[in-house]
């Protein structure tokens, strides 16, 4: 967690006045621990909310201005809180904005503008969330000291809504929901469908999550997330002839997939939608691994998780691929696969204690020879959700 004392002075230095009037929240980041390329097909997804993420301290102003500035990156810009526009030399302030937009639009009359300064512990483009984090964060803090009534659920929908509609991110509900949602040792069994959710205890005993940075770039991310969005729309039209009443391929089963996948003709779609189903059926028998404390279990399906979405769905790359190679030859792990939307990013681990070390350095070594790039890994426990801290 961030140093609360050194933040406030760094405040303090940027907008000047006392420390007694300044609130602080945080947010965390999340990682998905099984269910991935589900969220937009109406599926099941379990993600957990990290310890580390992003601290905003935030006071009122006496004016109506909104001052956005940030420990990560030296850029300082105020604005009026009435004339609020997506602006691309904003970077990263489009995502408050974008909050303080949608608040507006659901009517609510801010009493004042507000002086913000965010300290983002979530290394960017690692598929960890920080613009969901810095969403969740901005809207639960201008809600409470607006005095206005608290309600995660729509948190969650209003900073999606910001991220698809005010920055053009087309974004599932899966990260502002577990950001937004989260519980201390527990992940979140999310139907994506309905938002219908379930927190489900997670102990791992002496087993810790750990997430490896591949430090590759995403770039082929948005072009590759489009085209197997349509795929899977695709799969969904051609099994309509078998099943008319679906619109997403969440609302099928394994068993009616097998019983009806002659109709998807192209073969590519076909992987595509096997993929989707499968992995659906694989969040489920997770969570029973769990409930029956079968942590090998649960590390299987995490194994058979990274594979499907390696030879069906084709998400990963060499990058993601060659850590996770790297992972399963490390004595002491239970699991490990890419997490996120791939080509780059993360990947998840199930490690024992006593191999965490080992862990970091075989894997490290045996990445930086197969690619040449860095890695860089954090332990991980499971945190809570958004909340306030001072």
């Amino acid at each position: 967690m961030a140093n609360i004392d050194a933040l406030t002075q760094q405040f303090i230095q940027q907008y000047g006045g006392e420390a007694g009037d300044i609130a602080v929240f945080h947010a965390p980041g999340r990682v998905n621990l099984i269910g991935e390329h589900t969220d937009y097909n109406g599926g099941y997804v379990f993600p957990a909310a990290l310890t580390f993420g992003t601290t905003l301290l935030i006071r009122k102003r006496t004016d109506r201005n909104l001052g956005l500035a940030t420990t990560n990156f030296p850029t300082f810009k105020s604005f009026s809180i009435d004339s609020i526009v997506y602006d691309d030399a904003d970077d990263w302030m489009n995502y408050p904005k974008g909050i303080v937009y949608e608040l507006q639009q659901t009517g609510v009359k801010f009493s004042s503008g507000y002086d913000l300064l965010f300290h983002g512990e979530i290394p960017n483009g690692a598929g960890l969330s920080s613009s969901a984090s810095i969403e969740v964060v901005t809207a639960y803090a201008l809600q409470t000291l607006e005095g206005l009534a608290i309600d995660k659920v729509k948190i969650a929908l209003l900073s999606q809504k910001s991220e698809n509609e005010f920055n053009g991110v087309n974004s599932g509900i899966m990260d502002q929901f577990a950001v937004a949602n989260g519980k201390k040792d527990h992940a979140i069994l999310l139907m994506c469908d309905t938002l219908e959710y379930d927190l489900i205890p997670f102990d791992s005993g002496k087993y810790k999550l750990v997430i490896g940075n591949t430090n590759k770039r995403r770039g082929l991310v948005d072009s590759a997330y489009n085209e197997r969005r349509a795929q899977c729309e695709q799969a969904v039209v051609d099994l309509q002839a078998a099943f008319p009443e679906i619109t997403l391929l969440g609302q099928i089963n394994l068993e009616q997939l097998n019983s009806a996948k002659h109709l998807i003709k192209d073969e590519t779609v076909r992987m595509r939608a096997q993929h989707v189903v499968e992995e659906i059926d694989r969040v489920l028998q997770s969570i029973q691994a769990l409930k029956a404390n079968d942590l090998a279990g649960f590390g299987q399906l995490m194994n058979q998780s990274h594979d499907s979405l390696r030879d069906l769905y084709e998400v990963t790359g060499d990058e993601l691929d060659a850590m996770v190679a790297a992972a399963r030859q490390v004595n002491g792990v239970l699991g490990s696969r890419m997490t996120g939307a791939g080509f780059g990013g993360c990947t998840v681990s199930l490690v024992h204690e006593d191999s965490i070390d080992a862990f970091q350095e075989e894997v490290g070594r045996k990445y930086n020879e197969a690619t040449g790039l860095q890695a860089d890994f954090y332990v991980c426990t499971i945190g809570n959700g958004v909340e306030r801290l001072v």
